[in-house]
């Protein structure tokens, strides 16, 4: 490749390269490491949904890009009976493989380019960047709607809940966000993957008609399924909202073969259509940010934000390498805030998605230092 230039060399370093060693130091505590670092689901897959999977592991034939009826029947319902998402026609949903392939593909898919300004969270999930660095268009880390200044963007970045700062928006912002992308042409793309983990206050979609008031031109709304239903092997997630968008992603995508396969098109139907396995996961969840908070706040440690999520923003007012460096020394590793923006450097990230055991030995590790 040394005649080409490389598409890598585009992009930031992975940041998760960068903590191997702060990793390792973790590891080799005598209690073994607690993980607590990315937010991988760790709980069973419920049986309703290997049964899903299970029923068409034998069918042969190529998938559809644009998804089964019922599952798209299925994310509309869930939309609705979750959220109180109304109004999404179901030719307007599309399934994805994981919503970070969708959020890495979305500046290029809608054919953005140089140029073309993109808008982020000032602390904002990397793939955001990445996805615009791949499209050669600009970034702008921005949360608030003038300091784009006479730019137009052509897409804008909505995360609430928040990764990694669990933060909600109210929806006099959100409106405010719709608005005045509609003014300047804008797309926006509201990331909800965390959408059903609310602890506190009250997160609304972007597709909501509070925010929106029915109306979805311009919207997209990503939803995933790896975190409430544990699917994130399988790589199950779905975009929703303005028909044409939606339309114009899936003539794009089924040109590129970029298909969902259909056994994990049964699994989500599945999925989507049972509210019991989703809320079991949710208490789970509840129970162990309440353990690892209280535990981290009695350790001296100030949590920010964290109204929703699986992740717990939190400082000890010092450099995230250096809090990273005293977890470590108790065999816990996180992620630290510099992964998400330069104006995260004094935050770790600390996920929930630990067995019952583990955020219990967390717990006890983070006592002990009282």
């Amino acid at each position: 490749m040394s005649s080409r230039s490389r598409v890598s060399s585009l992009l930031p370093d992975f940041p998760w390269d960068t903590i191997a060693a702060v990793k390792a130091k973790a590891a080799a505590h005598p209690g073994g490491l607690v993980d607590l670092s990315v937010g991988t689901p760790v709980d069973p897959v419920a049986p309703l949904i290997r049964a899903g999977l299970n029923a068409v592991a034998e069918v042969p034939g190529y998938p559809t890009t644009h998804g089964t009826p019922e599952l798209r029947a299925a994310a509309v319902e869930a939309l609705k009976r979750r959220f109180g998402i109304t109004g999404v026609d179901q030719s307007a949903v599309l399934p994805v493989i994981g919503t970070k392939e969708l959020i890495a593909g979305l500046p290029r898919l809608l054919g953005l380019g140089a140029g073309d300004l993109v808008v982020i969270p000032e602390v904002a999930y990397p793939t955001y960047e990445v996805g615009a660095l791949l499209a050669g268009a600009q970034v702008l880390r921005a949360d608030g709607l003038t300091k784009s200044g006479p730019q137009t963007p052509a897409l804008i970045y909505v995360n609430s809940p928040s990764n990694p700062t669990g933060r909600v928006l109210p929806v006099d912002h959100l409106r405010k966000v719709v608005a005045f992308a509609r003014e300047r042409g804008a797309v926006v793309a509201s990331d909800e993957c965390y959408l059903g983990l609310t602890w506190e206050g009250r997160a609304v979609s972007i597709l909501d008609p509070e925010v929106c008031d029915g109306d979805h031109t311009n919207l997209l709304a990503i939803h995933s399924l790896s975190k409430t239903s544990n699917l994130a092997s399988y790589r199950a997630g779905f975009v929703a909202g303005d028909p044409e968008l939606v339309a114009e992603l899936l003539e794009v995508r089924k040109h590129s073969g970029m298909m969902l396969p259909l056994p994990i098109q049964a699994a989500m139907t599945a999925a989507l259509g049972d509210d019991a396995h989703e809320a079991q996961q949710r208490e789970r969840y509840r129970v162990r940010r309440e353990i690892l908070r209280k535990a981290l706040q009695e350790a001296g440690f100030r949590i920010d934000h964290s109204e929703a999520g699986l992740y717990l923003w939190s400082t000890r007012g010092e450099s995230c390498r250096a809090t990273l460096d005293w977890l470590a020394e108790r065999g816990i590793l996180a992620a630290p805030g510099d992964f998400y923006g330069p104006n995260s450097n004094e935050h770790v990230r600390i996920a929930l998605t630990a067995t019952d055991e583990r955020i219990a030995t967390a717990a006890q590790r983070l006592s002990s230092t009282n």
